[in-house]
């Protein structure tokens, strides 16, 4: 039976990265996160392996010549480093949490909670950057239209994967949660139809009401 396609973190992720190198200057990396309005940016080698994270928070803390008043650096000789670095190389956190693109969307969201970040840096096998997830995008992801869902649900679990004829199923949508109300052919399709439309990005809970035409 074909499987229903699940969207992973590469489909939703930013693959157009704004990153910084460990020269450069924090001048530079405090007017490159102002100028594109991002909390955080990547810092690459001359490869493009990933190697470290800068934060607007670890700008802020270098600005007032203090270590992190929070504690999450200590306030050792490292903290007291970072508060006098002059390169994103020198303030940068790592090693840093990262992604890979073909985690499933519930995975990274998983993550992010469990790491307590924002966005998670993505990387291939070689640890070199191919993009950044965040939790708008999602939550983007998740959040979709009841039309985009019962259009799914209709095309792509009724039609390509089980294959039943139009109109067998009747599907309504509404605020995420998806009612059915027809026939299928097999008692044991009822749980894989259910199933199936759980597996939905976006679908909240299904209340179906479907009758089996036959028995095995």
């Amino acid at each position: 039976m074909p499987m229903l396609y699940r969207r992973t973190v590469g489909d939703v992720m930013t693959e157009e990265v704004v990153t910084l190198r460990p020269a450069t200057p924090l001048q530079e990396v405090a007017a490159l996160l102002d100028a594109n309005d991002i909390v955080a940016a990547p810092v690459v080698d001359e490869d493009g392996a990933l190697v470290g994270v800068v934060s607007a928070s670890d700008v802020l803390r270098h600005e007032t010549g203090m270590p992190d008043p929070q504690g999450r650096d200590g306030t050792g000789e490292r903290s007291w480093g970072k508060a006098r670095a002059r390169t994103a190389g020198a303030l940068m956190s790592s090693p840093v949490f990262t992604a890979r693109a073909d985690w499933t969307m519930p995975r990274a969201a998983r993550e992010l909670r469990r790491r307590h970040v924002k966005q998670l840096p993505v990387v291939d096998d070689d640890g070199l950057l191919t993009g950044i997830v965040t939790r708008s995008d999602l939550l983007d992801a998740f959040i979709r239209s009841d039309v985009e869902i019962r259009g799914e649900v209709e095309q792509d679990v009724l039609g390509r994967i089980l294959g039943l004829d139009e109109g067998t199923v009747a599907v309504e949508v509404r605020d995420g949660v998806v009612t059915l109300q027809g026939h299928v052919p097999k008692p044991w399709l009822v749980p894989v139809v259910v199933g199936l439309c759980q597996g939905v990005d976006g679908v909240a809970a299904v209340d179906a009401h479907l009758a089996a035409a036959g028995a095995d």
